[in-house]
């Protein structure tokens, strides 16, 4: 039977009601109804009463789920539709298909406008690197296994299952999944008959690109902080015989795995550029190959990177060189052969590829191939070859063809033993043509064109020049695509940000309620860590000067390590300062420096990067002096750079790094002024780090508010993050904020010292106090001479024939988002150093803050919590009759009395909420809510008087948290290996999941146990319950008063703690007022059992009298209520909305 068009698309458009589409599949009674942000699955008998309202709208060969997108006029929803496909080829009973057109249903209305993003998700689908499996008879095999664990009966494997969360609305409303949506990968299948004697054999290739971290070629290098490589790939050269039997043999590619990448416009050679520090690189190194070795057993390596240190390979030797030193130092037994692919194949001269297969003879014997004969596992693949060059495209397709061809004569050897010459030529030539289109396919994915094969020049040269065009012009918004695809439409949400933060990964996929009720208990499972904080600035005047030639005897070390010590004055006014009495050093540094080169014109259209790279090595090694330090990661704008450096004990806890730079010289079009960030996650605090020049002039202080607004609204992280939205910010730089007195004024008041007197006509704290810049930011005790302007070399102040009034344009200042009785940030040291290299001295500041990390275990115990109290996401209630009618089965037969019915709703709407959707059943009156915290309130209610009549609440769902495990099912990390020997060890990233779920499952255990009730534990929670959400209060204008605050603040959170504030509103649901739809099918599960197989369809007995609709909605004379009143299921732990802030 071949495949066909067998989905049937319908919608309504009249104006009676909201915008609805139902779906239809040949051979089965069921339909699904999209409606209003709901899901529904009708059963025969309603499809055939609602259909009649319904006009066609399209078929499609299948479903690929459905896109939920956040715009700013609310969440929008598309179904996604397989409009268009080609078979590619069979496997046994199962066809290949490969996707080349799609739809995009609007669910909101066909009169929606197609956001940019999800055009682009089309062209991506729609490029025809998509392919799933379909079978007329029993269930195709799954595309994303091997034929290995195919023997093994292994489940999907989610890192090649692209449209999972596109599966996850539907799984939400208890929809079952297999059966009405598709399973697609991407990456490339070739397949090819071959006929060998009287024999039939079906050769392909199925290549899988992971989408771990999925992207294009220069937005997405190296690996991420889980140990995750771009551009991943698993290849399988498979041979099926006509008989049963089956050989296949499996290899990887990935890009090398550390924190690179190639910036700038592209065009010609690409100079690689280390991304982090190369000690802050190891632990995702050591990650991924962990991970190679669980998921694959053994794992050998090939690299073809060039081994040259001199001319445009330079990139390509070091990156290689540090992937080889790292390698060894985590897995010294793991193989490591090094192949300069350039060198040794120099001109095409393939014939050298021989040297390579020496070093593999014995790899190849070790790991072997998979064999199937007659039914019998006979051998098995025991680990893979990972191959990689620096794109992991042209290099590695011809390595790659290598080792497949030789594996294919002992595949055939295997098979048909005494295969004939010929047999074996007509194989290699399939299988080598195969090759070449499979490379060009993944090389299409990747960087946008076929693969440069090093046939033909004039291909090659216009494949080039093809590559250079789409990786500098069109590959940002392919990036966004993928983005779309894999993270979902909803990355700028502030919820999703905070839940990535503070929970596993793989937690990001639930609803928006449980994140929202996790995230504003982080109290009880995060715990405090103190962090010491090192934030410098220095304008250097242009150049690298690490020493004055003058004042030999100063260094760095005088400015970054000793200058607490140095300061005797606020020696005295501090409490810890010197070695004895306790003073400890800086858990990170964060230096930013000013005019790191000369701001001429040159400089300004194209900075040199040489000074920034002697500046990191000399800091590194100043910083080391004591104790070690690695570089984290740096970033320059023309003049202005920052550095972070941290202990690299702290490696492991950084995750999420990335940087940014905004100009604002000349209205934003040079970089000779403006700002440069860098933020990261360390455990489970966001920390910020600003670095800024702003403009110059005694009177431009409107002009450097400017900049201030400006750097803050346009700088931006991944996912849309903000500055703001970070839980600390350290902002520091040459803020060129003057006083307002004349030169003569300024100098009287240094040479008297007095600071607190000359502050008041300091521009930054008078605009401060306007509420004009930096707002909710904190500067420590000023009580050092103004910083600027020096006489070269000199303790003069500028003696120019400018003769500049001196100010205190250097400066760091700090703020903490939220507070939740913890230490907000305590200013240890804040000081100058007396380096007299530049026109500006140094200044420096210490700062002491609480950092949070998750407590796994502790997680799990509110996720228990939160998921119980917000009840059902289906918010179905089940409303019977307690007795019974005489004469009379039917449940529902008193709500044919209006009365009866308006005055039930009555009690209901004003005790709970609004009744969105009534519908008849035979086990009852069926009513939905808002969500499941109404559905539980409900419940509580039971039994109600109404009339002469005894009515009976219960849910209808009473194991909602077997769904929020299959959530988990869905996102986790879920890879089974390849191979595994007796007595090995289940990998941690699935057991870590297994534990989820199996606390999920005993409380779904529980909740059936007590008729679908949830009873709490007793509350062990203690302290505030402040949202982590609920910005500080700004801090009071007065130095004083400002210490005052810290110390009444540091002293409340280690004693008593702050009153409980009252829980801020749930953020609002968005629903019509009145919706018109059946409920989604919600089947009993059992949830005792860890697997949770998807639910099956419900059997729902219709009433014969029904409206033309086919649905029931509420009277309209029942009481209108316009405030809900929730019960609350999560006491004083919600999250308040977020106030707009106003930049002025």
């Amino acid at each position: 039977m071949a495949m066909g068009k067998s989905y049937k698309i319908w919608h309504k458009i009249n104006g009676q009601g909201p915008y609805s589409v139902l779906l239809e599949q040949r051979n089965r009674d069921e339909a699904l109804l999209f409606e209003s942000l709901v899901i529904a699955a009708l059963g025969p008998a309603e499809v055939d009463v609602v259909k009649k309202l319904y006009t066609k709208l399209s078929d499609a060969y299948g479903c690929l789920g459905v896109l939920l997108v956040n715009t700013g006029d609310g969440p929008l929803q598309y179904l996604v539709l397989v409009t268009g496909c080609v078979s590619v080829g069979k496997i046994g009973e199962s066809e290949v298909f490969r996707i080349n057109q799609t739809t995009f249903v609007p669910l909101r209305g066909p009169q929606t406008v197609e956001e940019e993003r999800v055009t682009e998700l089309r062209k991506l689908f729609n490029s025809g690197t998509f392919y799933f499996l379909w079978s007329s008879g029993e269930d195709p095999i799954d595309a994303t296994l091997c034929t290995q664990k195919l023997q093994q009966n292994h489940g999907t494997d989610n890192r090649f299952f692209w449209n999972r969360l596109l599966h996850l609305p539907l799984q939400h409303y208890g929809i079952d999944c297999s059966h009405w949506l598709l399973r697609v990968t991407c990456g490339s299948v070739e397949i090819r008959t071959v006929y060998a004697g009287h024999r039939q054999f079906k050769a392909a290739i199925f290549s899988r690109l992971s989408c771990e971290r999925a992207g294009t070629r220069f937005n997405v290098r190296g690996v991420n902080d889980e140990g995750h490589v771009a551009n991943f790939v698993e290849t399988e050269q498979l041979i099926y015989g006509d008989q049963g039997d089956a050989s296949s043999f499996l290899q990887t590619r990935g890009s090398v795995p550390l924190f690179w990448e190639q910036p700038g416009v592209q065009v010609g050679s690409h100079k690689v550029r280390f991304s982090r520090g190369p000690e802050a690189s190891s632990p995702a190194l050591e990650r991924h190959l962990k991970l190679m070795q669980e998921r694959y057993h053994d794992t050998a390596i090939v690299n073809l990177l060039g081994l040259n240190m001199v001319g445009a390979k330079e990139g390509e030797a070091s990156l290689s060189q540090l992937f080889q030193a790292d390698q060894k130092r985590y897995y010294e037994s793991m193989p490591h052969i090094m192949f300069d692919y350039h060198q040794e194949c120099k001109g095409g001269n393939l014939q050298n590829l021989a040297k390579l297969k020496q070093s593999l003879q014995p790899i190849f014997e070790r790991h072997s191939f998979f064999l199937l004969k007659n039914q019998q596992v006979v051998s098995q693949q025991k680990g893979v070859i990972r191959t990689n060059c620096l794109d992991c495209l042209d290099r590695t397709n011809c390595v790659q063809t290598f080792i497949g061809l030789e594996i294919l004569a002992l595949q055939l050897e295997a098979l048909e033993p005494q295969t004939k010459p010929q047999t074996w030529t007509r194989f290699e030539e399939v299988f080598r043509a195969m090759w070449v289109n499979n490379g060009n396919e993944i090389s299409k994915i990747y960087a946008g064109t076929g693969a440069i094969q090093g046939g033909s020049k004039i291909m090659d040269g216009a494949r080039s020049a093809a590559r250079t065009i789409q990786n500098n012009l069109l590959d940002s918004s392919k990036q966004e695509a993928f983005d779309l695809l894999i993270h979902g439409g909803t990355g700028n949400e502030f919820i999703f940000d905070l839940a990535r933060s503070l929970l596993p990964p793989h937690w990001s996929v639930l609803p928006a309620d449980i994140l929202h009720g996790l995230c504003s208990r982080y109290a009880e499972f995060t715990q405090p860590l103190p962090i010491r904080v090192a934030v410098g600035t220095y304008n250097v005047n242009g150049g690298h000067h690490f020493r004055s030639v003058v004042y030999k005897d100063s260094t760095l070390a005088d400015w970054l390590l000793d200058s607490p010590h140095q300061d005797s004055a606020a020696a005295r006014s501090l409490v810890c300062l010197s070695e004895e009495e306790g003073w400890r050093s800086a858990d990170i540094y964060a230096v930013g420096f000013e005019e790191i080169v000369d701001l001429n014109a040159s400089n300004i259209m194209a900075a040199s990067s040489e000074n920034a790279k002697a500046w990191a090595t000399e800091l590194q090694k100043v910083l080391s002096r004591d104790r070690p330090f690695a570089l984290l990661t740096y970033v320059q704008l023309v003049g202005v750079c920052l550095y972070v450096f941290i202990r690299p004990e702290l490696a492991a806890d950084v995750r999420d790094v990335a940087t940014d730079s905004v100009k604002t010289g000349l209205g934003g079009a040079t970089g000779n002024k403006g700002g440069v960030a860098i933020r990261f996650l360390l455990r489970n605090t966001s920390l910020c780090f600003v670095c800024s020049h702003f403009a110059a002039g005694q009177s431009q202080w409107a002009e450097r508010n400017a900049d201030y607004a400006e750097i803050t609204r346009r700088i931006s992280f991944p996912h849309g993050r903000k500055v703001e939205q970070h839980d600390f910010v350290f902002w520091c730089g040459d803020f060129n904020y003057r006083i307002d007195l004349d030169r003569d004024e300024v100098k009287e008041y240094v040479s008297l010292r007095e600071w607190s007197s000359l502050l008041q006509y300091d521009q930054l704290k008078i605009q401060q106090a306007q509420g004009n810049t930096f707002v909710n930011y904190v500067e420590g005790e000023i009580s050092f001479p103004p910083t600027y302007k020096y006489d070269l070399f000199s303790d003069d102040y500028d003696t120019s024939e400018k003769c500049r009034a001196p100010a205190w344009t250097d400066r760091v200042l700090f703020r903490k988002r939220r507070d939740h009785g913890q230490n907000p940030g305590r200013i240890a040291y804040y000081g100058r150093a007396e380096l007299k290299q530049s026109d500006h001295r140094p200044v420096m500041a210490f700062i002491d803050i609480e950092i949070l990390a998750t407590r796994i275990e502790k997680t799990r115990a509110v996720l228990e919590d939160v998921v119980g109290r917000l009840g059902p996401s289906d918010a179905t209630v089940i409303v019977q009759l307690l007795g019974k009618l005489e004469d009379d089965d039917d449940q529902t037969s008193w709500a044919d009395d209006e009365t009866i019915l308006t005055s039930m709703l009555g009690r209901i709407n004003q005790a709970v909420g609004d009744v969105l959707l009534i519908r008849f059943a035979h086990e009852g009156l069926l009513l939905t809510f808002r969500n499941g915290s109404a559905a539980l309130a409900a419940v509580a209610l039971s039994p109600i008087q109404v009339n002469h009549l005894r009515l009976g609440i219960k849910l209808k769902t009473t194991d909602w948290p077997a769904a929020v495990a299959r959530d988990f099912l869905l996102a986790a990390a879920n890879t089974v290996p390849l191979f595994i020997p007796e007595g090995s060890v289940k990998p941690l990233e699935n057991r870590t999941v297994d534990e989820d779920i199996r606390v999920l499952a005993q409380l779904a255990n529980q909740i059936q146990t007590n008729d679908g009730l949830f009873k709490p534990a007793p509350s062990t929670q203690t302290g505030s319950s402040r949202s982590p959400m609920m910005p500080r209060p700004p801090p009071p204008n007065s130095l004083a008063l400002q210490q005052q605050q810290q110390a009444k603040e540091w002293n409340a959170a280690n004693s008593a703690p702050p009153p409980v504030e009252p829980p801020p509103p749930a953020p609002p649901i968005q629903a019509p007022p009145q919706v018109s739809r059946p409920l989604p099918p919600v089947p009993a599960r059992n949830a005792s059992q860890t697997s949770l197989p998807p639910p099956g369809p419900p059997v729902v007995q219709m009433r014969q009298a029904l409206p033309p609709n086919g649905v029931v909605t509420a009277p309209q004379t029942q009481p209108t209520v316009n405030v809900m009143r929730a019960p609350p299921p999560i006491p004083a732990r919600n999250l308040p909305p977020v106030p707009p802030r106003t930049i002025k």
